[in-house]
């Protein structure tokens, strides 16, 4: 008992001598917490990538790549930010794609059609499996609950000429009237 008084005066010590050099301690949210456990234990496939640039002091904000391989977007490259609330994991974080992408899921300023991100959200769901739900509508594009409408009706209607429009599209060509970068 007496060990654990000394570990809290200690503790106290510190936190005063950070006050007085200006250097507030700041305290974690359980958001944050949960946070950096999820960040902690990641388990992305080899064509994923996850960077901090607001630099590690900001992990409420980073960006994942997404490089598929396989499938109509083979060979592109997607760039995700995810913006995580501090009552995270009770609230699903904000994803949006950052590169302009020909894709029935996602419309056209980026936001993401992925049923965890909305109504199937759950407290036990975490970044790794929004991850995998994020590379799962690159290999496996769904016409059925779409955000572009025109990219979902190619797809269900005629998928060669949806293969041919995103081929086009990653080239950074035009699809209808819509021109789109370079991803590839």
């Amino acid at each position: 008992m007496i060990g654990l008084f000394k570990v809290k005066e200690k503790q106290k010590e510190e936190a005063k001598n950070n006050n007085t050099r200006g250097a507030s301690a700041k305290k974690q949210s359980a958001g944050e917490l949960r946070l950096h456990k999820d960040i902690t234990e990641l388990n992305l496939p080899k064509s994923c990538s996850i960077s901090f640039p607001n630099g590690k002091n900001d992990l409420m904000n980073f960006e994942v790549t997404i490089k598929p391989d396989d499938g109509y977007y083979l060979g592109g490259k997607f760039v995700f930010t995810f913006q995580v609330s501090p009552v995270y994991p009770h609230e699903a974080p904000k994803v949006k794609c950052k590169t302009k992408v020909y894709h029935p899921n996602i419309d056209l300023e980026g936001n993401v059609c992925l049923n965890i991100l909305r109504e199937d959200w759950k407290p036990v769901l975490n970044i790794n499996t929004l991850i995998y739900g994020l590379f799962h509508l690159f290999t496996e594009p769904n016409h059925e609950d779409p955000l572009n409408h025109d990219a979902a009706a190619v797809l269900r209607d005629n998928p060669k000429q949806f293969e041919s429009n995103v081929k086009r599209a990653m080239s950074g060509g035009y699809v209808g009237q819509t021109s789109f970068p370079r991803c590839i």
